[in-house]
């Protein structure tokens, strides 16, 4: 569990909201340090990372070491009253470890060795790169663990490194042994039995090297789930020997939302804060919707207390293949979606943008032009504006709507022997999120496994493997009276990844008063239309809906259950493509093909009329303003570069202005409100 006495709030209580950035100075001249400290305080920057690649510069050979330079940015910082987040450096070994211990490179699928003059250049499971990066993190942690201006610790970066070298497959049959027990539950829950892949001893386990066609899914699966373990251990043992000298303060690393490569649930449980790096892509219209989805994840992680951006970038990145930058204003309504949807901190990556080195067309907080630019002055802004915001430190965004998301799912269901390709786990996750954020609903993105009784609607967009224990669980909340929707291809697949006999969703059959006997990927569009409770076409949705690339032979099951949808043509006209069950004292809906956004748009509104829930706006929000609130202040925030009307239910005051608002505003381009309702004044209908 997240240690509340090692928690975010021990240095906001002090600080308000943070705002920061990574700071490299052992990248620029000493004389140049004061001056950096100096556009510090003009941006109103309160928190700096140091140390994340400097382990070269801290111990430039085996057994030297340097921390003279540390020592001194400590004291200047801490003169200014700076607080400082230290990050251990272990992401980025030195070129020495490399050359001396070639053992601790890690190698790919087919066992090239992966050489140092990157970064990220070692094996999780390498003992000798541990024991080298356990002695540094002991080196830092004591000696400035107790610092008085050290606030907080970040162990590594961005942990995902993957091998599959020898050293790795040793460790994976150790954790194997661990799970298994014997080579004969292994082979019953791998499925040896298929293609002759039986094992008779450890030794002949490898990890999912390449090979000529397909793996076994579930030696995948597990290999995923062993890597994901590995790098937690490398993050736990970093942990402990920083507690060892540093008891007081808090812990944590930075993850990277959505990302494939490590289940941080199970990290969440282990770090005294959750922290997290989002990058917006200024290339993609809407790419704050995958903004606001990755942050309701973070607060999801954190039980629903708040959390700390780590990094963002403040205009364009370098490593996509194409970087555009952000419009002016951007990075405003960027940085307050996040405090909006839990953040108590914005940081950046970088404080001054480095002049070479392969980050070198990265954006910083100082752009190689200097103060006088416009990033710059947004910036300080920004800063000011948080300033103002302080109170909100502490402050949660209560969500009444979950969403139900797995790594262990996710890893399964994009397994390259699945039935297609077109459905992918996250583009599912979007379009059942869109709905919701159009009508200003605060979600959280949980597991399965978390209690549900605080919510009152939970999506289930995509969890095709679902064992057994959650099922039940998400059944028990809906039979009490919760309302669910339940996305295609789910509870397809059990823990080991095998396929549940019988009709699916055999776990959910009675909930959802759905079964099936096939999954159809259609080579063309399928027809499909929607009928009211009475079995009447229903009005409001535009002509020609259809599934372009999945529908499923349904049948209903249950007294209860009724068909909202069926498909009009193909080998299924006729048949249930959606279906409504009533269920105890609750209602789950199935949806049996991927739809189009108005489809899901009209799902995702019943449902939420199901669950009694009255949304902030009495319609839809133009596509491109999102709100949420946080407390009792709603924020609405315009990502386009065009003004939007939006109506809402009550009369208002703006936190930052104290300007009172009408429940008819207009947003300006990439403008921002952060609204407080008038007593008493509430406005609209409560039509969802």
């Amino acid at each position: 569990m997240l240690l509340p006495s090692r928690g975010l709030d021990t240095i906001t209580s002090r600080s308000g909201l943070l705002f920061g950035a990574d700071y490299n100075p052992e990248q620029w001249p000493e004389d140049t340090w004061a001056d950096d400290i100096n556009l510090m305080h003009k941006a109103g920057i309160n928190l700096v990372t140091l140390g994340v690649f400097s382990w070269a510069r801290l111990q430039p050979s085996e057994g030297s070491w340097d921390f003279g330079w540390l020592d001194r940015i400590f004291a200047l910082l801490a003169e200014a009253d700076i607080r400082i987040c230290l990050a251990t450096p272990t992401a980025s070994p030195p070129p020495w470890l490399g050359h001396r211990y070639p053992d601790t490179l890690p190698t790919d699928p087919a066992g090239t060795t992966l050489w140092y003059g990157s970064r990220n250049q070692f094996s999780p499971s390498s003992a000798v790169y541990r024991r080298a990066a356990l002695q540094v993190t002991a080196a830092l942690a004591e000696r400035y663990g107790k610092h008085p201006s050290l606030v907080l610790w970040h162990v590594g970066n961005e942990l995902g490194q993957i091998s599959y070298d020898d050293e790795t497959a040793d460790a994976f049959r150790t954790w194997l042994l661990r799970r298994y027990g014997s080579l004969t539950k292994l082979n019953r829950a791998w499925g040896t039995t298929f293609w002759s892949q039986g094992y008779g001893s450890w030794e002949e386990i490898l990890p999912p090297r390449t090979a000529p066609y397909l793996h076994n899914p579930t030696q995948v699966l597990d290999f995923k789930r062993f890597t994901s373990d590995a790098l937690l251990r490398l993050y736990t043992a970093e942990r402990d020997v920083i507690r060892k000298y540093s008891p007081d303060v808090p812990v944590t690393t930075n993850l990277m939302g959505f990302f494939r490569g490590a289940d941080y649930f199970g990290f969440a449980g282990e770090t005294d804060l959750v922290g997290n790096n989002w990058y917006t892509d200024p290339a993609q219209p809407q790419t704050w919707e995958l903004g606001a989805l990755t942050h309701d994840l973070c607060r999801g992680l954190s039980g629903g207390r708040p959390w700390l951006l780590m990094e963002s970038a403040v205009s364009a990145v370098n490593w996509r293949a194409h970087n555009a930058a952000k419009e002016p204003g951007a990075l405003r309504t960027d940085s307050l979606s996040a405090v909006a949807r839990g953040a108590d901190g914005i940081c950046f990556f970088q404080f001054r943008q480095s002049a070479f080195g392969a980050e070198r067309f990265h954006s910083a907080v100082v752009p190689l032009a200097g103060e006088d630019t416009r990033t710059f002055r947004e910036v300080a802004d920004l800063g000011g504006e948080l300033q103002a915001l302080r109170s909100l430190a502490g402050t949660t965004a209560q969500s009444a709507v979950a969403i139900l998301f797995d790594w262990e799912s996710w890893w399964a269901a994009e397994s390259p022997d699945c039935p297609t390709e077109r459905i992918g786990v996250m583009d599912q996750l979007l379009a059942y999120y869109r709905p919701l954020l159009r009508r200003g609903l605060s979600v959280e993105v949980v597991h399965p496994g978390s209690p549900l009784a605080r919510f009152d609607l939970v999506l289930v967009p995509s969890l095709f493997l679902l064992r057994e224990e959650h099922a039940a669980q998400l059944e028990s909340w809906v039979h009490a009276g919760g309302t669910a929707v339940v996305g295609p291809f789910t509870a397809v697949a059990d823990a080991d990844g095998h396929l549940r006999q019988g009709r699916f969703p055999s776990v959910l059959a009675d909930m959802l008063g759905v079964t099936g006997e096939e999954w159809r990927p259609v080579a063309d569009a399928v027809g499909i239309d929607f009928r009211d409770s009475e079995g009447n076409l229903e009005a409001g949705l535009p002509e020609g809906v259809n599934a372009a690339a999945w529908s499923e032979d349904l049948c209903l099951h249950g007294p209860k259950a009724r068909a909202r949808a069926t498909f009009t043509s193909g080998a299924l006209a006729g048949q249930p493509a959606v279906v409504r069950n009533g269920f105890g004292a609750g209602t789950a809906w199935y949806v049996g093909a991927d739809l189009p956004p108005a489809a899901l748009q009209h799902i995702v509104g019943a449902a939420v009329r199901d669950a009694g829930l009255i949304p902030p706006v009495p319609d839809l929000l133009p596509a491109d303003v999102e709100l949420a609130i946080r407390g009792e202040w709603h924020f609405l925030l315009n990502h386009s570069n065009e003004s939007h009307a939006v109506r809402l239910r009550h009369q208002s005051v703006d936190l930052l202005t104290g300007q009172a608002h009408g429940p008819d505003l207009v947003l300006e381009p990439h403008g921002a409100l952060i609204l407080k309702a008038t007593p008493d004044t509430t406005n609209g209908t409560d039509t969802p």
